[in-house]
């Protein structure tokens, strides 16, 4: 058992201040006493926040600490595969030093919870999930790290990366990723096979990526609703960037969202400025659970980022317009409960018998969180600080310096 932890004047999504007791690295019934050795934090009247979530990005990848490296990638998505591919070893872009890296800038950020897609290819091997899970194992006391066995470049059309994937669930990642079946493997049969074929042998759950736009990915996306409807997922899938919900027929769109719906399957959105995306005020209406992502962060796909999930509020606030604070904060909340909702944490939030999992911000409202983005002042895990004034504590408790 650890010590009791008071948190005084503090305000809870920006309400009434309050004295918040942790015991046992949950939030305590109010009015339960405080222990006589309890550890005292001064909240100053701070904004409180359950943990920031990352709802899809790729550890392995990140050029975090590396210097400026120019981006080379052409516009199309096979020409930032083959790229990435040639890079990961002229550069030695080392999957475990690199997800460190991330991972405590992230903490120092607020984020507590991760989804992380982790490439598996015939370049690489098992080489980056291995290196993630080393990192996660190292920073467990921080931040939980989900890992996604994610074939970047292909499964059909690479040979021996569906026993790779395999292999990586063995290893112990804990989802069975895909993408773009037909865009990528021209054989959306083929590939959902492998994908959904390991996910009921394993008992997993599936995150795919579909960057496939309108026409072309409405029919992919008709694809992996009907492999979650026949093996009984509902509640298992999700799909991540889903850009074909932004731009294929309003009739498509509207049939495709009323099955998402009824099946439970989540999207996850980077709400980029340069593709049309998901409508996710429409896709909340209807109970679809929506977790925003920061994608790539600094990567050789994509130079910008730095994993702070209140600056992802604010891109996707700004790409739907969010103005009134309402409106802001939906946008946060893909970002805080929408994000829990889709990676199915449990006990999350502010509630009482809820983890720990906390932020403190110099901020009067969670609107002014995601448009000011101040440094977080406090960053909780369990109830233990494993962050302080934008500086994470690494897990030797040494502080872990910002790289980006």
């Amino acid at each position: 058992m650890t010590r009791d932890l008071l948190l005084r004047d503090v305000r809870p999504m920006g309400g009434p201040p309050v004295d918040l007791l942790i015991r046992d690295g949950r939030i305590a019934a109010p009015g339960t006493p405080p222990a006589p050795d309890a550890a005292v934090e001064q909240g100053g009247g701070a904004l409180l926040l359950p943990g920031l979530v990352e709802g899809h990005t790729h550890l392995d990848k990140t050029l975090l600490g590396m210097g400026w490296r120019p981006h080379q990638a052409g516009p199309a998505i096979i020409d930032k595969i083959e790229t990435e591919r040639r890079l990961k070893r002229e550069w030695g872009i080392d999957p475990a030093r690199q997800s460190a890296r991330q991972v405590a800038q992230s903490v120092a950020f607020g984020t507590t919870a991760i989804r992380s897609h982790v490439d598996v290819d015939d370049v690489m091997g098992l080489e980056a999930v291995e290196g993630v899970m080393e990192t996660r194992a190292a920073w467990a006391d921080h931040v939980s790290i989900e890992v996604v066995a994610f074939p970047q470049s292909g499964i059909v059309a690479r040979p021996g990366v569906a026993a790779l994937l395999e292999g990586a669930l063995r290893l112990g990642a804990d989802i069975v990723g895909g993408l773009d079946p037909c865009a990528i493997d021209r054989d959306p049969k083929g590939h959902l096979d492998v994908v959904f074929g390991l996910a009921e042998r394993f008992g997993r759950p599936v995150d795919i990526h579909l960057h496939e736009p309108g026409a072309l990915g409405a029919f992919s996306l008709e694809l992996i609703l009907e492999r979650a409807e026949a093996l009984g997922m509902q509640g298992r899938v999700t799909v991540s960037h889903a850009f074909c919900l932004g731009d294929a027929e309003p009739a498509t769109v509207s049939a495709l969202l009323e099955r998402l719906a009824r099946l439970d399957v989540a999207i996850a959105t980077t709400a980029p400025a340069s593709r049309p995306v998901p409508p996710v005020p429409r896709l909340r209406e209807l109970g679809i659970r929506v977790c925003a992502g920061n994608d790539g962060i600094r990567d050789t796909w994509n130079p910008y980022g730095n994993g702070d999930m209140l600056e992802r509020a604010m891109l996707t606030g700004l790409r739907w317009n969010c103005r009134r604070d309402e409106e802001i904060a939906m946008a946060l909340d893909l970002c805080t409960t929408g994000g829990a909702a889709v990676l199915g944490l449990a006990d999350y939030g502010l509630a009482p018998g809820c983890w720990a999992d906390l932020v403190l911000v110099a901020a009067e409202s969670p609107a002014e969180a995601v448009v000011a983005r101040p440094p977080r002042r406090l960053v909780l895990r369990r109830g233990r600080a494993v962050a302080r004034d934008g500086v994470a504590a690494g897990p030797g408790g040494e502080a872990a310096q910002p790289t980006g």
